[in-house]
C-alpha cells in the first residue's frame, strides 16, 4: 500500500472519480481495436509499433476495470501498482501485472531508446487476456466495487 499511498499523491496519480460504465466499455472496446491494428501490422517487423501495440492492448483493456471501478490514473507505472493490488484481491487473473510490467519495458526499450527488441505475438495469448478482462468486468458487482474502492480510499469515502 506504500506505492499506492505514493501514486495517491501525485499530480496525475491514483485519484477517485465516479465509476463510468460507459468510459469501462470504451476502453475496453479501444483494446479491441487495438488487437485489430496489432494484426494488421504483424508483418511489418516494426519491433517499435509491434511493442507499443501490445503494450497498449493490455493497458486499455485493464483501464476498463479502472474506469468500473472509478479510480483514475494517468502514470503507468501507478496503473500497474493498481493491477498488482487488484490481483492479490483475486479480482484480475494472477500474472497480469507481470504481463504489464514486461510489455511495458519493452515498449520503453523499443519506442524511446530505439533497441529494437524483438516482441513476441501470441494472438491466443493477447485474447485470452482480453477476455479474462471481459470476464473480470462482467463480474464485479457494485457491492465489490464499492469494497475496493473503500480499500484503496478509506479516508475519502468515510467521510461521506
Amino acid at each position: 500500500m506504500r506505492k499506492i499511498s505514493w501514486c495517491k499523491n501525485q499530480n496525475k496519480g491514483i485519484k477517485l472519480v465516479e465509476p463510468s460504465d460507459n468510459l469501462s466499455k470504451e476502453y475496453y472496446e479501444t483494446a479491441e481495436e487495438s488487437l485489430k491494428v496489432l494484426k494488421s501490422i504483424q508483418n511489418t517487423q516494426s519491433n517499435i509499433w509491434l511493442a507499443t501495440t501490445k503494450y497498449y492492448i493490455e493497458y486499455f483493456a485493464f483501464y476498463s476495470i479502472l474506469m468500473k471501478l472509478g479510480i483514475k490514473c494517468e502514470i503507468h507505472d501507478c496503473t500497474i501498482t493498481l493491477a498488482d493490488f487488484l490481483e492479490k484481491e483475486k479480482i484480475i487473473p494472477k500474472g497480469t501485472t507481470k504481463i504489464l510490467e514486461t510489455d511495458k519495458g519493452l515498449r520503453i526499450d523499443n519506442q524511446y531508446y530505439l533497441k529494437n527488441k524483438p516482441v513476441s505475438i501470441d494472438f491466443n495469448k493477447i485474447s485470452e487476456f482480453i477476455i479474462s478482462i471481459k470476464e473480470t468486468l462482467d463480474n464485479l458487482s457494485k457491492e465489490k466495487i464499492e469494497e475496493l474502492r473503500l480499500k484503496l480510499f478509506p479516508q475519502e469515502l468515510k467521510k461521506k
